[in-house]
């Protein structure tokens, strides 16, 4: 079995440079698994090439580091879809350049490629703020605390159906994270036709449902089918802070992950499963749309927001409505904190 490890980059050198030391501190600790890393590079940085040959000694040709940089900048979907499309392994595991992977990371992912019968694999995560990753100097994961929170709090490995991922309880965004998925290549080759190319040369992130969501589209067309994997210990640190989507968060809870529970369910996610997880996304409704209003001048997502399909669509569910006593709910148990200290 052999798996590529592959990573889209955008002006982040030094979260770049931790995370690939994060693996070849891996590849050190185990390194009798078959593995190539990807790098597809989108940013106007010139110091990652530095780093790829810095690695490349580093790692003395034992481990294939193909890459490769766009002459100008290609937006988030091309991006992603190119350093996969560099991968000549039989698994792909996709991971940011601010991430890292755990020092036993390459252990126990050689022993889950001998299920033979599994094609996706969902791999748990540390949380961990990211001012570590930007710092200059290298980060040795073999010192990381153990007491980092997890992603998805499940503690149980399971076989299940690919649809029974989707879920809150697994993972919140519905798969959309990168760091999340390892699967088989070949299944993920035979069905990219399913994406609108037009949509994905739009460079404006998240201006549409396909260059938003368009590494949810083809998971759940190539594996809708097939026995997929959870996997309870995290392998990944995925670190917070340093995303650029972070200022669009809220526009992606309650426009974009609604939508996508919405192509799941057409492409056969269960009703009941679909109602509570559709329910559950919509947790900050009111709240969420109110900000996207009022700072729709400064990069919020609000030109992107359809009145019927985002807003009127959506108040038919029971979260909707609640939303705003949650939220006021929260803001007074804050000031009543603050009051008895």
């Amino acid at each position: 079995m052999s798996i590529g490890i592959c990573i889209p980059t955008y002006n982040r050198f030094n979260e770049l440079k931790n995370c690939l030391n994060s693996i070849f501190l891996a590849y050190s600790r185990y390194g009798k698994i078959n593995l190539e890393i990807c790098v597809s590079d989108n940013s106007e940085c010139k110091k990652n090439f530095e780093t790829i040959k810095f690695f490349r000694k580093k790692f003395k040709k034992k481990v294939k580091i193909r890459y490769q940089k766009f002459n100008k900048n290609q937006g988030v979907a091309l991006n992603y879809l190119k350093c996969i499309s560099m991968a000549k392994s039989e698994f792909v595991w996709t991971i940011g350049d601010d991430d890292l992977i755990t020092y036993d990371s390459l252990i126990i992912i050689n022993n889950l490629l001998k299920k033979k019968h599994i094609d996706y694999f969902f791999i748990n995560s540390y949380l961990l703020k990211s001012d570590i990753v930007k710092s200059k100097k290298l980060i040795d994961t073999r010192k990381l605390s153990k007491k980092m929170e997890r992603f998805s709090k499940i503690k149980k490995n399971m076989e299940v159906d690919f649809f029974e991922l989707i879920d809150p309880k697994v993972s919140y965004d519905y798969l959309m994270a990168i760091f999340f998925s390892l699967f088989r290549k070949n299944k993920w080759d035979q069905n990219l036709k399913i994406l609108d190319k037009k949509q994905l040369k739009d460079k404006r992130w998240l201006s549409n449902f396909e260059n938003s969501c368009f590494n949810q589209i083809v998971l759940v067309e190539a594996f809708r089918f097939s026995k997929a994997y959870f996997q309870s210990k995290p392998l990944s640190v995925n670190t917070s802070g340093s995303r650029d989507w972070r200022i669009m968060y809220d526009f992606l809870e309650v426009v974009r992950f609604p939508e996508i529970l919405n192509y799941y369910r057409s492409k056969g996610l269960g009703f009941f499963r679909y109602l509570y997880c559709k329910n559950y996304s919509l947790r900050n409704f009111s709240n969420f749309f109110l900000k996207i209003f009022l700072y729709r001048k400064k990069n919020s997502g609000w030109e992107y927001v359809n009145f019927y399909k985002h807003i009127f669509a959506n108040l038919f569910y029971p979260n909707s409505v609640m939303s705003i006593f949650y939220f006021l709910g929260r803001r007074i148990q804050k000031i009543f904190l603050v009051l008895i200290k």
